[in-house]
């Protein structure tokens, strides 16, 4: 099962020649997910040809207007097309006040259903949207206006399916298989249950990817990037700008690896909603000093894909810490 993720924007505060604000789409098979929506989405969109007709949800982390003023754009696109399925707006509290102000004002004609769905307490993490073989979980940070990371994360799959042991243990070869492919018990050729354990390996992890931004390096995040194969952070800001980053309550590219080396288990991280003072030549300054810290960092551009491969390794918990290293991460951050 495919799944990528497409930068639409990775600038922050204003949108810049070639730099869009803040916006990454995900698609997974042939569902597609968007998370923030800065001004410039919909141009993204159209220079890479995605299909915004499959966008299933969008998940906003704050009401910033660097992360939702593309979202009217959005929803009068979806006008345009012949979408059947409702439409899913999840973020924090006021989103139902911004979407209904701008329905109001702009006079949108919507032909859909769309849904807002609020997170009530933003101060407690919980899963805000459910699909088939996968759940979206929402997570505090600590910025200037409640906000909101997000984990989309896939369930366990079963193990590696061995057929010498479906045929030793006479199931015949067909339609049985695929049930025990599936977790299911069967009967085989004489009669006797075969549980799916009898011939697959051990469970296999799902994918996991998260979106992170505009926050300061607040420990209590571990947890929930923990184990990511993509991490998309913030990294606004170089460590010769440290002071301005705290008192805009942002993080510094550094302080994006410290948390991704402490929370164990990811397996890169692409920095984005870069401060428009950084041209792009001047970025890998905030590249250098991420991977100082943590290597497997890399720099997000506009119109990037990036690709996520399912992992067969098994699932193992011991190779994702939730606390290890927090140390590194000042406590007064803290949330």
């Amino acid at each position: 099962m495919n799944m990528e993720a497409f930068i639409l924007g990775c600038g922050g505060m204003m949108p810049l020649p070639n730099r869009h604000l803040t916006s990454v789409l995900l698609r997974r098979e042939g569902e597609v997910f968007l998370f923030d929506c800065g001004e410039g989405t919909q141009v993204s969109l159209r220079a890479l040809n995605l299909k915004w007709k499959k966008i299933s949800a969008i998940f906003i982390s704050h009401t910033h207007a660097d992360h939702i003023t593309g979202l009217p754009g959005m929803l009068m696109l979806s006008s345009q097309v012949d979408r059947q399925d409702p439409l899913f707006l999840i973020g924090p509290p006021r989103l139902a006040e911004y979407v209904e102000a701008n329905r109001r004002a702009l006079e949108m004609h919507i032909n859909y259903e769309i849904r807002v769905q609020e997170i009530q307490d933003p101060s407690l993490p919980q899963d805000v949207f459910f699909g088939e073989g996968y759940r979206v979980r929402a997570f505090p940070l600590k910025h200037s206006r409640v906000c909101v990371g997000y984990s989309f994360i896939e369930d366990v799959r079963p193990g590696v399916f061995h057929p010498e042991r479906a045929e030793a243990a006479q199931v015949p070869r067909g339609a049985l298989w695929a049930q025990l492919q599936r977790g299911e018990a069967v009967q085989n050729a004489v009669g006797e249950v075969v549980t799916a354990d009898m011939v697959l390996g051990p469970p296999r992890r799902g994918r996991k990817f998260t979106f992170m931004t505009d926050t300061l390096p607040v420990a209590s995040a571990m947890p929930h990037i923990a184990g990511s194969d993509l991490l998309i952070s913030e990294g606004m800001f170089d460590e010769a700008n440290r002071e301005s980053a705290m008192a805009k309550k942002h993080m510094t590219a550094a302080d994006a690896a410290r948390l991704a080396r402490g929370a164990g288990g990811i397996k890169q991280m692409g920095l984005i909603h870069y401060s428009p003072r950084f041209t792009y030549g001047e970025l890998k300054v905030l590249q250098r000093e991420a991977r100082e810290i943590f290597p497997e960092t890399f720099l997000t551009r506009d119109h990037m894909t990036i690709k996520i491969p399912q992992d067969d390794g098994v699932l193992d918990d011991s190779k994702v810490s939730d606390s290890s290293a927090s140390r590194d991460v000042p406590d007064s951050q803290d949330l």
